[in-house]
């Protein structure tokens, strides 16, 4: 399983741009007989490869499902190859639709034969963080203060949307242009914020949310009061055209399933950030130990047992 951690507008600019036929040769799981009204028991996820909040959901929902008795198939692909496969009956479900904008051009092609499952996270953003000591509360301070982050803000990937939106609007909107913005690569980034946090030194970085970042490193996001940076979206899991009726008991789990910051930030660090000898289902195995009450919990608040 690759492990790329990218920024979710790059990953964006190629959901946006894909114009892919579904080529992947899964077993549809419409074997099982509905008729006498219980749940099927086979239900496969699409998992789309490169964004890391669904890799990480998508695992959890894997083991919740095999500890309820479900037969789980995961397949990774390309987020356009995973709503082409949803809307032909070839995937169950995907625990990744980012709304109202990184996906909207798939729910205008498909949304007539997919099914919104609910929302389980809100607060899906572009961000410019920095270490909880130092000293700028808001972007607008950033420019007046840019001798306490060592005249630097350090960011990622050339290609990537969130570099482009830095560039073309929060550098000149907040005067950050006497900054020296740091283009290099997402790892790279990841890295210089790992050695200031622990030096204790001042570090203005550009990140996201969801990541993993949030919970290992003391960091907090600037306020940007222009909102150049964008609002922030909504993470939707969808379904099959016909979910509800095959898979009713899930419909309604799937619907009461949320996750705050804390959790998906510590779900995600403990998948990405743990070694290499840590894999998925250790991961999530763990996560679940730690939050033991999580799934009765999910059980009560969706009304089923």
């Amino acid at each position: 399983m690759s492990r790329v951690r990218t920024s979710r507008l790059l990953r964006g600019v190629t959901a946006a741009t894909s114009a892919l036929v579904l080529s992947v040769g899964l077993a549809a799981c419409g074997g099982s007989d509905s008729a006498s009204g219980d749940d099927e028991k086979t239900i496969s996820i699409g998992i789309p490869s490169g964004w890391d909040e669904g890799i990480a959901v998508s695992h959890l929902w894997k083991a919740i499902l095999e500890d309820e008795g479900y037969e789980v198939e995961t397949e990774t692909a390309d987020i356009g190859i995973i709503f082409t496969g949803l809307a032909g009956g070839d995937f169950d479900v995907t625990f990744d639709t980012w709304l109202p904008l990184t996906h909207a051009s798939y729910l205008e092609k498909f949304g007539d034969d997919i099914t919104d499952l609910g929302t389980w996270y809100d607060n899906a953003k572009l961000t410019i963080a920095v270490n909880e000591s130092s000293p700028a509360k808001s972007l607008e301070d950033l420019a007046g203060m840019a001798d306490e982050y060592g005249n630097r803000l350090v960011g990622i990937e050339a290609g990537a949307g969130l570099t482009k939106v830095t560039q073309e609007e929060v550098v000149p909107t907040y005067g950050l242009d006497k900054m020296d913005y740091v283009i290099s690569s997402t790892p790279a980034m990841l890295a210089e914020l790992k050695s200031a946090t622990a030096s204790g030194d001042n570090i203005a970085v550009t990140l996201w949310r969801p990541h993993w970042a949030y919970d290992e490193f003391p960091i907090r996001d600037l306020e940007d009061p222009e909102g150049k940076l964008g609002a922030a979206e909504e993470i939707h899991a969808y379904g099959a055209k016909d979910f509800g009726e095959r898979f009713d008991d899930l419909d309604e789990l799937i619907g009461a399933f949320t996750l705050d910051d804390e959790q998906l930030f510590s779900l995600e660090n403990l998948m990405f950030n743990s070694g290499d000898d840590v894999d998925e289902e250790d991961a999530v195995r763990q996560w679940l130990k730690d939050n033991s009450t999580f799934v009765e919990d999910l059980k009560k608040k969706a009304g089923v047992s």
